[in-house]
Order: structure tokens, then sequence, then C-alpha cells
């Protein structure tokens, strides 16, 4: 088999190869542009009693952690005035947020297997009834600002 032979065979078997990676990725962009429903160990249901309520009381629960690159971003997007715990998986940051900021760390089997928190940040909004009122992941600060807006609806 010549060189030109063996390297038209191999261009082929690499766009085949191409072409059914491509596929699964648009199957998989279909699913998520369907919206299919939240997985059920995702976070506590929107209704339930709120863990360890007696301990937080009301407000927002951001779940972060000190490695998370956006995290920072979306801590520092939660307006002044509303009560906030940060619930960090390991050591919290050393620099701190804002002085009316409750500050949990290391509650990666505490407050995180509580909540069923699978991924840095997420986001639960806990009434004063002790209801969770929403509870998802926030890739950006954008979507906190939509959960809260939502929620307060």
């Amino acid at each position: 088999m010549s060189f030109q032979n063996s390297a038209l065979l191999l261009s082929w078997a690499a766009i085949l190869l191409l072409a059914l990676v491509v596929a699964g990725l648009v199957r998989q962009v279909h699913a998520l542009g369907q919206g299919a429903s939240r997985p059920a160990g995702l976070g506590p249901a929107v209704g339930a009693a709120a863990p360890a309520f007696d301990r937080l009381g009301p407000g927002l629960l951001l779940f972060l952690d000190r490695e998370c690159g956006v995290c920072a971003d979306v801590l520092a997007a939660v307006p002044a005035g509303r009560p906030l715990h940060a619930i960090f998986a390991g050591p919290a940051p050393d620099e701190a947020p804002r002085p009316e900021v409750s500050v949990l760390a290391g509650e990666q089997d505490g407050l995180f297997a509580d909540y069923r928190v699978p991924a840095t940040p997420f986001a639960v909004l806990v009434g004063a009834d002790g209801r969770v009122r929403a509870a998802e992941p926030v890739g950006s600060p954008d979507a906190l600002r939509a959960l809260t807006l939502e929620a307060a609806r």
C-alpha cells in the first residue's frame, strides 16, 4: 500500500470518527434544549422542609468552594440587605465577604450532604416558614439574579 493510499484511508477514518463525535454532541445539545427534568438527587425539593433551618434560618444559602472560579463572582453578585449564608465545602477564602454574610466552612459532609449539593456554586432560597422556595445550580451572577427574581414572585 502506498503512502498516499494509507493517508487517504486514515483521513477517511478520522472524518468518520469526527462525524460520530459531532452526532453525539448534537444529541446532547438537543436533550439540554428540551429542558430535561432535574434529577431527583439534585438539591432539596421545592416546598420541602429546609435541613438545619434552626441553625441557619431564612435567607439565601450559597454553596461554594474556594477552588471554584465563578463562585467569587456569584457571591459578589448577591444584593446587600438580603440574609446570606456562604457555605464552603472546605476552608473559606482568606478574603472575607461583606460583614453581614455568615460564612460556614468545612461543610462537605455536613450541609452539602444534607442539601444534596452536587456541585458549586449552588443556591437555595429558604423562606421564613422553613421551606425551600428555590434550589438550583447557579453558574453565573446572571443565573443567581434570575433565581432570586423568580423566587420573589
